[in-house]
């Protein structure tokens, strides 16, 4: 293998692709991404079993075909810190890969490209087709709410329920709970579910970006492919039942309140400094048009945050954790939210009070 291409050209998909390596691997091979140069161009490939994202982009000159597999993160290092606009080098040497670049040269220890993990064939039973932004402002608005390393594997990730014309991304770590819909394009293979891992989410994140350019979603029966720009994405599905959402959301909250997002968030903000950092709890007192806020720690310190709300039912006191609030508020965009709740001890439905593209449940605390 033997080719030249310019460090902008690869620098982007190499940080992509290597995004998909897994640091702590079992495999050696694992730790390096596959180069491979044919008469289409460069393809680069970086897995840890369960994603796999493939970037195909021109080279400048391909003097010889063939493939390879390197250190992925020491690759990157050696291409970020060359000047930009320069010309890098690769050509095969043995058990060697030799970058060029200037007067600068590096040489850098392969693995044969036969060694590398491909994720095997698989036939998609539903295609999907939205454009990135939608796709971008659907996992922003819920992916908050994933859980991270809970023995319930299948909350460790985000499930995407495509029922109707609709896809829904849902998102919860049992304490609270966020749902957002969009409009999509959906082929054959309705009603389906699939849960897709953290690890999957987060990658799906940073590689799209917030254009109108339509993405295409495949979905088989243990993996969701995406293809975009050169990219194709590829993550194993949880096996696993997600609970059952549905049942989640409040039903025959009678008050209600709305509220001006920033003020609460930045009155939230504020009032955190103050509570108890294990239980991060703060205390709502609503009378008709006034919301109090206040925390407390163990120091017996204490902080208190009066709001102008529009609120006009009885006076009601609840307990929740400020920052399944904050996160909510972070993710919100409309000027103003309005709350659903029915008593102290039934969880808080929340939504930007001008949109339902989404909904969050948080459950009440005991203070």
């Amino acid at each position: 293998m033997k080719l030249s291409v310019n460090r902008e050209q690869l620098l982007r998909p190499l940080q992509l692709v290597t995004g998909a390596v897994e640091r702590r691997q079992t495999l050696p091979v694992l730790a390096n991404i596959l180069i491979k140069a044919d008469e289409q161009g460069i393809a680069l490939t970086g897995t840890d079993l369960e994603v796999e994202l493939v970037a195909r982009f021109p080279a400048q000159v391909i003097s010889e075909v063939g493939s390879t597999t390197v250190p992925a993160k020491k690759f990157l290092d050696i291409c970020k810190s060359l000047p930009e606009g320069a010309d890098i080098e690769l050509a095969e040497s043995g058990d060697r890969l030799v970058l060029r670049s200037g007067r600068s040269r590096f040489n850098l220890a392969t693995l044969p490209a036969a060694e590398f993990p491909n994720i095997e064939e698989w036939n998609s039973i539903c295609e999907v087709s939205l454009s990135q932004l939608e796709l971008k402002k659907l996992i922003d608005s819920t992916s908050f709410s994933m859980a991270n390393q809970d023995v319930r594997y299948y909350l460790n990730g985000m499930l995407f329920d495509l029922d109707g014309e609709v896809l829904r991304s849902v998102a919860t770590d049992g304490h609270r709970l966020a749902l957002a819909t969009v409009p999509v394009n959906i082929s054959e293979g309705l009603p389906l579910q699939c849960i897709v891992p953290r690890k999957g989410v987060l990658e799906l994140q940073r590689l799209i970006g917030t254009e109108e350019q339509i993405i295409t979603l495949q979905i088989g029966e243990n993996h969701l492919r995406a293809s975009v720009e050169g990219f194709m994405f590829t993550c194993k599905l949880v096996d696993g039942k997600f609970p059952d959402y549905q049942r989640v959301l409040p039903r025959g909250g009678d008050k209600i309140l709305i509220a001006d997002r920033a003020v609460v968030r930045d009155a939230l903000a504020r009032a955190a400094i103050l509570s108890n950092e294990k239980f991060r709890g703060v205390r709502f007192n609503l009378d008709p048009a006034e919301l109090k806020i206040t925390a407390n720690n163990p120091e017996q310190e204490e902080a208190e945050e009066v709001v102008e709300v529009q609120y006009a039912d009885q006076s009601l006191e609840m307990g929740f954790n400020v920052s399944y609030l904050l996160d909510v508020l972070n993710v919100v965009n409309g000027e103003q939210i309005k709350m659903t709740l029915a008593d102290a001890n039934s969880s808080a439905l929340v939504e930007d009070a001008a949109s339902d593209h989404a909904m969050y449940v948080v459950m009440p605390m005991r203070l």
